[in-house]
Order: C-alpha cells, then sequence, then structure tokens
C-alpha cells in the first residue's frame, strides 16, 4: 500500500510525514511525499528534526506531484488554514483525507518558538500516524467507506 503526503511545497510537513510514517510502518505500506508547486529544496529544520529523532530521510528530496514514481492508494494532504493556505486536490480514483498542519516554516520569532512549532507539527504527525498505523489494516483494505471515516477521524486529532 502506496501513502502519499501531498502539500503544495514538499518541503516541510509532507517531508516530516513521509519520513516518519517510513520509520514506523510495517512491512509492504510505504509513504511518498510531493508538493503541487514544490520549493526543490527540503527544509533545513525539518531535516535537522528528524535526525534529532533517530529518523532517516536519505534520498529524500523536494518533488512535484507530476513526477511521481508510483500510483499512490492513498492520499493525504498535510496543509494547514494558516494565512489561507489553499491545499492542492490530488485527481485520480484514491482514499483521501485531509490532516492540516500549521506549516512551521512559517513561524516568525525566536528560535525557541520556531523550534516550538516544529515540535508540535512533528508531534501532531507523529501521533496522526501513529492512530493511522493502529487501525485494523488488513479489515480496512477491503472497505473503503470504513477506511474513508478512520482517515478523516485521525486528520481531526490533535497533539498528546
Amino acid at each position: 500500500m502506496n501513502v502519499l503526503f501531498l502539500c503544495t511545497g514538499n518541503s516541510c510537513r509532507s517531508l516530516i510525514s513521509e519520513a516518519t510514517f517510513n520509520h514506523l510502518a510495517p512491512a509492504g505500506w510505504h509513504a511518498i511525499s510531493a508538493g503541487s508547486q514544490p520549493t526543490g529544496v527540503l527544509n533545513a529544520q525539518a531535516l535537522a528534526l528528524l535526525a534529532s529523532k533517530g529518523i532517516a530521510t536519505d534520498g529524500y528530496y523536494s518533488k512535484s506531484w507530476n513526477d511521481l514514481p508510483l500510483t499512490p492508494d492513498i492520499v493525504i494532504t498535510v496543509c494547514g488554514s494558516a494565512a489561507g493556505e489553499t491545499c492542492p486536490a490530488y485527481l485520480g480514483s484514491v482514499l483521501r483525507a485531509h490532516w492540516g498542519v500549521d506549516d512551521p516554516s512559517h513561524v516568525v520569532g525566536t528560535q525557541a518558538e520556531i523550534d516550538a512549532a516544529f515540535e508540535r507539527a512533528y508531534k501532531l504527525l507523529r501521533g496522526r500516524i501513529e492512530a493511522f498505523l493502529a487501525l485494523p489494516l488488513d479489515q480496512l483494505a477491503t472497505d473503503r467507506a470504513a477506511f474513508k471515516q478512520a482517515l478523516d477521524r485521525i486528520g481531526q486529532l490533535e497533539a498528546q
């Protein structure tokens, strides 16, 4: 099963999601990330955060959703509502869910405030990914409607 984490720039939240999902996922499940308007560069602070958590990012890069090496089974958008951000709408007959997270790379303030924003985004995404992976995936893989409902509920979870 292939999961696409999608955002606009594919430099921060979708990267954190992809790397964290792949770090935690069971065999046979794989995540990739992309953007509708990729920046072409991964966010340095997001990379440092993932490294501090022991999560590998080797081989990851900022890419367009037009250049995916595979067709996803599930698309999860991670764009937030800060500054009226518009989330891209992936076309295709895939299971879709929205897990909005405000972009920590847009936080302005002290380094401690910026670090806290990245940590909040990571905790929220990781918690949602852990909830996803705790689902009865074998059962849900054959029931699209129930899978969609479960993914939508997960998108409402707050960080623990």
